[in-house]
């Protein structure tokens, strides 16, 4: 059974790294866009159409390609404090609450997964679209898609965080 979760830790690890570079590869993306857009609306008078829209879709696949991530190494915002000062005392209580904590946020993510697939099989059937008709449009559900991808990457690994072997919390791998 150990095996099989620390397998799985592994699985889930890699392709949040992987969901992570290609967050990353989407922020040099962007910049490119913005820088294009810039020199294109200053220099020619032509600006890039479509880039707006662009930034605002890319926000939102980046944010949620990068927070697996995030969720694996335990950089998510959250206040430590009061888990560091009862640890230094009583690291078994830390140590449970950590995994009420993971616990928790599984089921958040999970139900943000769960609300967030019949909005994607909506906009998926539906063709619906944003943008300006006739200048830049494009469909909606690849946000849908990188939503339900990166909450439900994140609720795994917070599933296997509260249920999995203990993990060193400075690398976290499993111990």
């Amino acid at each position: 059974m150990r095996r099989t979760l620390t397998g799985l830790i592994r699985w889930t690890d890699g392709i949040a790294i992987a969901a992570n570079v290609t967050g990353t590869l989407m922020v040099v993306g962007l910049v490119l866009v913005v820088n294009y857009d810039i020199v294109a609306r200053g220099f020619f008078n032509r600006p890039f159409h479509g880039a707006v829209e662009l930034v605002q879709f890319a926000m939102v696949l980046i944010v949620f390609l990068q927070l697996p991530d995030v969720v694996r190494v335990e950089r998510l915002t959250r206040s430590d404090g009061f888990l560091l000062l009862i640890g230094s005392r009583y690291p078994k209580v830390e140590h449970v609450m950590r995994r009420i904590i993971d616990a928790l946020s599984f089921v958040l993510m999970a139900l943000i997964a769960i609300t967030i697939f019949p909005e994607f099989l909506k906009m998926w059937d539906t063709k619906d679209y944003f943008g300006i008709p006739g200048v830049f449009t494009a469909p909606w559900w690849p946000v849908k898609l990188a939503i339900l991808f990166g909450t439900t990457l994140c609720a795994a690994i917070f599933l296997l965080k509260a249920t999995g072997p203990t993990r060193h919390p400075d690398t976290s791998t499993p111990e």
